[in-house]
């Protein structure tokens, strides 16, 4: 693909900087990056400096892994990428098939067995300024990672340590958190506190002091023999593994309940274990200080994830 740029000078950031870049594009190297309708190498893809999402954070995304040449819930996922557009006034310039199009395509090009994808639609190039109808034309862009260049894939193998962060989760009456948008940095000042603490993660509250969920992934806790979770008005995103978790729970007839959880609830939770697309399903060993049960994986945890590594297996959208 050619891009015409206007080069009038090149900082010299050092032989760090050079590294660094290196390492990054190496872990990415051979992958194909969809912008606009466009296969790009991982070197070519960019974006204009003038883009919304990039200058406010004015787009959404979603995170769906591939396990085995099979995209896992990606109906799920892409309904929930339409609704987060229409929650913040974007129109998406794909139709839900050609989407899904674009993703199989994405995924078939790159031969990408076991990975993740990251579609993207910002609200494209404008002028400075907050207002949306200064933006041309939203953009589309789907990034593939392999499994073992995203970290994310593989840190749910190990229990995790865990705070209670003093930041709390934007109220849904300021933002909804059903919306996944690019505005991420509520939950990134939060994750700073846990690795300032020396621990894996951080867990959010909402305004009233209720269990909201971790900085990017769903909670769960089981207290006397019932699995519980915090319900979705407690600023809570509407995960795609959180449903899955729910209906594999329900599958091998564990009681769960969705209900507003407390600070002494997380202090003596028998089990705890974080949900999402990228971390699955990794155990809770440990909340600011005091152990989870035993300070090992519990018996509900290991069921659930037992069981969540059939169903990822063997559902998901065909693609190689």
């Amino acid at each position: 693909m050619r891009r015409e740029r206007i080069v009038t000078a090149k900082p010299n950031f050092g032989w760090g900087h050079l590294l660094l870049k290196e390492s990054l594009l190496t872990s990415v190297q051979n992958m194909l990056v969809y912008v606009d309708g466009v296969f790009c190498s991982n070197s070519d893809a960019k974006i204009s400096v003038f883009d919304h999402g990039l200058l406010y954070g004015d787009g959404i995304f979603e995170g769906i892994c591939v396990y085995e040449g099979r995209i896992f819930r990606l109906e799920e996922h892409l309904k929930r990428l339409y609704e987060s557009a229409r929650t913040i006034g974007l129109r998406i310039p794909l139709t839900p098939a050609q989407f899904e199009t674009a993703i199989v395509e994405t995924v078939k090009r790159n031969k990408l067995k076991d990975g993740y994808i990251r579609p993207v639609v910002t609200r494209g190039v404008g002028k400075l300024g907050l207002d949306p109808k200064n933006c041309q034309k939203p953009s589309v862009i789907i990034i593939p990672q392999n499994a073992e260049s995203y970290p994310l894939l593989t840190a749910g193998r190990k229990p995790a340590r865990a705070i209670v962060s003093s930041i709390r989760r934007t109220p849904s009456y300021s933002l909804p958190a059903s919306a996944k948008t690019l505005n991420y940095l509520n939950n990134i000042l939060a994750k700073q506190q846990a690795t300032y603490a020396g621990v894996d993660e951080a867990i959010m509250l909402d305004w009233m002091g209720f269990v909201s969920e971790g900085t990017g992934d769903n909670l769960f806790i089981v207290r006397r023999g019932v699995l519980s979770t915090p319900p979705l008005h407690s600023s809570v995103l509407g995960g795609i593994t959180r449903q899955v978790v729910l209906e594999v729970a329900q599958a091998l007839g564990i009681s769960s309940e969705e209900r507003e959880l407390t600070i002494h609830d997380l202090y003596n939770a028998d089990e705890a274990f974080f949900a999402s697309t990228s971390l699955e399903i990794q155990p809770v060993i440990e909340i600011d200080g005091r152990i989870v049960g035993d300070g090992t994986e519990g018996q509900f945890t290991t069921r659930i994830r037992e069981r969540f590594n059939q169903t990822k297996r063997t559902e998901g959208t065909q693609a190689l």
